[in-house]
């Protein structure tokens, strides 16, 4: 099923422009989002060919099926709660079918969970980014041979400064375990390389240091420390921040440094639109989609406010949240068999018409 094919066959039954458009906070450049709502035919229902939803390739236009779009309204889903609050010179069409979702039948207390849990999880975004421009990794990767540190004097010193300073080199290295003293290693060195001796690697993308066989007669010249957490750790972070770099938006991401505040700003507005929609919806039971307070909302994407003040604006917003959670009016869940019976309602509506 395709989007030309829910047109060709008259199966939509809403379509409306949403996002940053609908919210009032678009900018230059900002992209134009489409969602809407289609019925399946009545064989497609019964049978084996449900789809559930239909998008295009580049998933700004959405259509969801009825039963779908119901499910997600039962769980108070922010994105679909918000057709129903769409402003009207953004709905694009509208069947009279869809008179019938009344948002007072899908509105309750799990707003709290769904808007508020989402509004933070567009503040861990931010965050990430946060860590992600003020401590970027290098391109390079580095191997163990850094994560590795040789007592000398009194304290410790890098693998690298040691091998310099005894004019070795990792290659002539041979490890021995220490019993008892996990990552931790007796060295052995071999200059000629004639004693079969490992080195400490010897392919560069190996996550653990070799051990080698020594002679018992041999002389020990030092004790090594592998930090084999921290090298694993670092992969970690090494891998992920080279797969964000590849995925990121370059545009975004470019304003986001050109502000200078080193956090996601967009991530950061839409998460205080959302906390404000939640505290509406539990104080008001209504579902405010255009934000009146467009300037406050678009000065916080611009970056114009610091990143530390903003998390604690955040969490006053949620403590609001709480707050109007605790005193709302608002069931705790919406009436399931009350919106399964409209489901089957509707859908006799559109079959009839359809004949």
């Amino acid at each position: 099923m395709t989007i030309d094919e829910l047109k060709d066959r008259g199966l939509i039954i809403y379509e409306c422009i949403s996002g940053s458009r609908a919210y009032g906070l678009e900018v230059a450049g900002s992209d134009t989002d489409i969602k809407g709502v289609f019925i399946l035919p009545q064989a497609d229902i019964y049978g084996m060919n449900y789809v559930p939803q239909v998008s295009n390739e580049s998933n700004d236009i959405v259509y969801y099926e009825l039963g779908r779009l119901m499910e997600l309204l039962k769980k108070n889903n922010p994105n679909i709660l918000e057709l129903l609050g769409t402003p009207e010179d953004k709905v694009l069409y509208r069947d009279e079918l869809m008179d019938q979702l009344r948002p007072e039948l899908f509105l309750s207390k799990r707003c709290k969970d769904t808007f508020g849990g989402y509004a933070f999880t567009q503040v861990r975004k931010a965050r990430g980014l946060n860590k992600k421009i003020v401590n970027p990794v290098d391109k390079e990767k580095k191997t163990i041979l850094e994560f590795c540190y040789v007592l000398h004097d009194k304290g410790a010193i890098s693998l690298g400064q040691w091998l310099e300073l005894k004019g070795f080199a990792q290659e002539g290295i041979g490890l021995v375990n220490v019993p008892h003293f996990q990552g931790v290693y007796a060295m052995y060195y071999d200059g000629e390389e004639s004693l079969g001796y490992k080195g400490i690697l010897r392919k560069e993308h190996t996550t653990s240091v070799l051990v080698s066989s020594v002679p018992k007669e041999e002389s020990l010249v030092g004790y090594m420390h592998f930090n084999q957490d921290g090298f694993v750790q670092y992969c970690k972070d090494y891998k992920e921040y080279w797969s964000w770099v590849e995925k990121r938006n370059e545009h975004r991401y470019e304003n986001n440094v050109a502000h200078g505040k080193n956090y996601d700003s967009k991530n950061m507005m839409h998460t205080f639109r959302l906390l404000d929609m939640a505290i509406e919806i539990l104080r008001d039971g209504v579902i405010h989609v255009r934000r009146e307070n467009r300037e406050e909302l678009l000065a916080i994407r611009r970056g114009e406010a610091d990143y530390d003040d903003l998390i604690e604006r955040a969490n006053e917003k949620m403590k609001e949240v709480e707050a109007a959670y605790e005193n709302s009016a608002l069931p705790d869940e919406p009436n399931e068999q009350l919106i399964e019976d409209l489901l089957v309602e509707m859908r006799k509506s559109f079959y009839l018409r359809e004949g």
